[in-house]
Formats: C-alpha cells, structure tokens, sequence
C-alpha cells in the first residue's frame, strides 16, 4: 500500500489482517527504522537524475516535487540531497484533501506552477503514484525501480522509464512536436 492515505491503509490491512491489526504502530516502527537507515547510510540521488535536472534546467521547464510524504520530512529529505533549489514547488498529501491515489496532489502541483495537468509529465514508480498522476490528466512516466509496474500501470503510463536519463529523449521528442 505504498503512497496510501493512511486511513485507506488502515481500513485496507484492518480488513485483510482483522480488527486488532495495529497499522499506525507498523507505520511508526518502519519510520523509525528507516530513520536510522537513512542516518547511518544518507541519501543518494537516483542515477540519471542529475542528467535530467541539468537537461530540464536548461529547457527553462518547471519541476515539482509531488508526494505522499509528509512535507517536514520530505523537506528533510530534499535538503540532504542538495536539491531543494532545484523545483519550483513541493507539494505533499498533507496540502490536499485527499493524497494518492487521488488526483488532488497534482491537480494542486499543476496550479502551483501555473499549468493545466495534460501539459505535465509525471515521473511516478508507485501504483498509487501512477493512479493519481493518471486521474489528474497528466501524462505518466512510470519509473520501474522499486515496484515492476503491474497491468494497471502499464495502461496508465503513457511511456515506461528503465532509466531516467530515458526522460531526457521523451521531453526533447515533445518539445519538437
């Protein structure tokens, strides 16, 4: 249930797994943990991804951050990479009414940066991700690095990435168009 309003988690795994399950007590053991992860081992950004910032940057193209992550630790996240210069806005669940899978995440990211969601691509590697990019109108770039995208997102994706220096071919062939 990656990238879930936690109240649908909840209902979800309290279906599956009975009334007692404790999922708030799971979610704050698995932040915990990977806290201390992410404090022993840091964060890198993912391969390419430079590539793509510079390329973009240099098309004048404006970038977002749309996440499930509440924003105080995406925020944290962002800064010990380095990049938090590098969007022109970060939106979290936690501003919307509704997080993923709903589209309001990114019908809200596109208005922040002053585009209509049919102009945006998202770059999206959950189910959820791909659901709320997909039912907000933009197009889907599934990114296969954490979850092998299933049947579903395959058809919500208009491409599907390998890699994401893959992205750079994708914005340039759109831009000619």
């Amino acid at each position: 249930q990656r990238s879930t309003v936690p109240e649908e988690s909840d209902r979800y795994y309290r279906s599956v797994y009975g009334e007692n399950f404790d999922f708030y007590a799971i979610r704050e053991e698995r932040r915990r943990r990977m806290k201390i992860f992410i404090e022993d081992n840091g964060l890198d950004l993912k391969d390419g991804v430079e590539e793509v910032f510079e390329h973009l940057e240099k098309r004048n193209l404006k970038k977002a951050v749309v996440t499930s992550t509440q924003y105080d630790r995406a925020m944290n996240y962002i800064r010990m990479l380095g990049i938090e210069n590098r969007f022109d806005t970060i939106v979290s669940a936690s501003m919307v009414e509704r997080g993923k899978p709903y589209p309001d995440v990114y019908q809200y990211a596109a208005e922040r940066i002053g585009e209509k969601p049919e102009n945006c691509i998202a770059v999206e590697d959950s189910p959820n991700g791909v659901r709320a990019a997909y039912t907000a109108g933009c197009r889907v770039a599934v990114f296969s690095d954490l979850t092998e995208p299933d049947e579903d997102m395959r058809k919500m994706g208009t491409w599907i990435l390998k890699s994401m220096e893959s992205l750079i071919g994708i914005v340039d062939g759109l831009l000619k168009d």
